[in-house]
């Protein structure tokens, strides 16, 4: 595929993405409703600029400019459309969870009726959350049924099923992803790997939500980004695929990776504070169906991950803890 178009391009896996693909030497369309921020959130801007010069971006809000959006589709006629876009953030959609709706169901249900008339189009792929499961026992295939327990899942799995309808009923080349918690350079400080990072290099505290029980697996951007392409290629249509490793640590586990690989003490790091409404005490996904369909596998395990991510924030670390602390939400 000679040209993709990225939706979410300024999102942490969009643009780690759009810097997976120009480093192939692929063509990128990249769109976002928001300016592009600090380059240190940028992966792609990494780049030498020899390989940056694929990238085109467009600043176009899903939200109120979807013809726009469409008319930059028709006039590139990109092979594959990547879409990462979302109205993302857990505890947060519990305060304005119309916003959620109208981003991750509106919306998206604007762009798939505009998605059928794409006869250029060989591909589509649909980034989901595995928070649309709700919590989970242990590790679950793609054919579980979806339990979300906040507005933000709730708005998901509608988007999801939503897209599934699309799919079947217009065969459209559709597939969908869900991978698991994912961090990586460039990511923004309110997520839990930079933001302990931040913490411990501005020496405050770090906020463990109900003291860090929940599990999680963590894969590092760069396996998802593969994993997605992989996906992208294939000829498989209306099929969804979780992107995981088999490793599974507590959040309070996590931090203290962290701050020994710091190099300080985790009593001294971490202060215990009430958990979020509705969080899930574990997402775990198997990740069996990609590998044996796909035969991708991941490379990049946590410690080395980690370490990556912790030399990046320390080499640059005054536009580091320059960066926003916050999430700030757009409606």
């Amino acid at each position: 595929m000679d040209k993709v178009c990225v939706i979410g391009s300024n999102s942490f896996s969009g643009a780690s993405f759009c810097k997976f693909l120009l480093e192939l030497g692929v063509d990128v369309i990249g769109v976002s409703r928001s300016s592009e921020p600090d380059r240190l959130l940028l992966p792609y801007k990494w780049l030498p600029m020899s390989k940056q010069e694929n990238f085109r971006f467009f600043k176009v809000d899903i939200n109120h400019e979807m013809d726009r959006l469409v008319t930059i589709i028709n006039s590139e006629k990109p092979k594959c459309i990547v879409n990462f876009s979302a109205q993302s953030m857990v505890g947060e959609s519990w305060d304005r969870p119309s916003d959620w709706m109208m981003t991750n169901v509106v919306s998206l249900s604007g762009l798939m009726e505009r998605l059928r008339f794409f006869d250029f189009l060989e591909s589509y792929v649909h980034v989901s959350t595995p928070e649309v499961y709700g919590s989970t026992l242990d590790f679950i295939s793609e054919d579980v049924n979806a339990d979300p327990s906040t507005p933000y899942a709730v708005s998901r799995a509608a988007g999801d099923m939503l897209v599934n309808l699309y799919q079947k009923t217009f065969d459209l080349p559709i597939k969908t992803t869900r991978a698991a918690n994912v961090f990586g350079c460039g990511q923004p400080l309110f997520r839990i790997v930079t933001k302990s990072i931040y913490s411990v290099l501005s020496k405050k505290k770090i906020e463990l939500h109900g003291g860090g029980v929940s599990r999680r697996s963590f894969i590092h951007i760069d396996d998802v980004s593969s994993a997605t392409w992989e996906i992208a290629q294939s000829n498989i249509r209306g099929q969804t695929f979780h992107i995981s490793t088999d490793r599974v640590v507590t959040i309070k586990n996590l931090v203290a990776l962290i701050v020994e690989m710091m190099g300080v003490s985790f009593d001294e790091s971490v202060v215990v504070t009430a958990d979020r409404l509705g969080k899930d005490s574990a997402y775990l996904l198997s990740s069996e169906k990609i590998r044996k369909t796909l035969g991708w596998t991941d490379y990049i395990g946590l410690e080395d991950g980690l370490d990556s991510v912790i030399k990046w924030a320390c080499d640059n670390a005054a536009d580091f803890c320059a960066l926003p602390k916050t999430y700030v939400h757009k409606s």
